[in-house]
């Protein structure tokens, strides 16, 4: 068994650095707040809400299908199996892109252009950090398959 077999991530960063970025995101709009003109007062809101209940619902088809599959949901434990249906079988990262799409609804739904710009960020970050290392520990762990699962299913989207 080697090192990337045991677990993906030393500790449950993803939710954190959402976390994260959604009050730097708050801070930044009350520190240096830009000004957003829009035309129609309901159109950024409508849009905003579709995307937070596009959110909460991909976050929860993905928990429900890892649960059903009887593997972990936590990015710091190791999966027991490699899960390619439900919302895994559209991307490789329905949860972040769950939380990135929470970031955009809500960045909407606020006028607050600030939930893109660290929407973008933590994105590249998850990518650079979280998502690689999860993806080395599934290639250890499940080889040929799990490089199969990736030449037909993107990363985000």
């Amino acid at each position: 068994m080697n090192a990337y077999r045991a677990k993906p991530l030393n500790f449950p960063w993803p939710p954190l650095l959402y976390g994260a970025a959604i009050l730097v995101a708050l801070a930044l709009g009350r520190i240096h707040p830009i000004g957003v003109v829009h035309s129609n007062g309901w159109a950024p809101w409508i849009a905003g809400s579709s995307f937070v209940i596009l959110a909460v619902s991909l976050d929860i088809w993905a928990m429900k299908t890892l649960i059903d599959r009887k593997t972990t949901v936590m990015p710091h434990r190791g999966s027991a199996h490699l899960v390619t249906c439900g919302p895994f079988r559209l991307t490789r990262n329905p949860i972040y892109l769950g939380y990135t799409f929470l970031m955009v609804g809500v960045g909407l739904i606020m006028l607050n252009p600030w939930f893109f710009v660290t929407a973008i960020a933590t994105t590249t970050i998850m990518t650079a950090f979280a998502v690689r290392c999860e993806e080395r520990h599934l290639h250890s762990r499940f080889g040929f398959e799990f490089e199969r699962y990736c030449r037909h299913t993107s990363r985000w989207l």
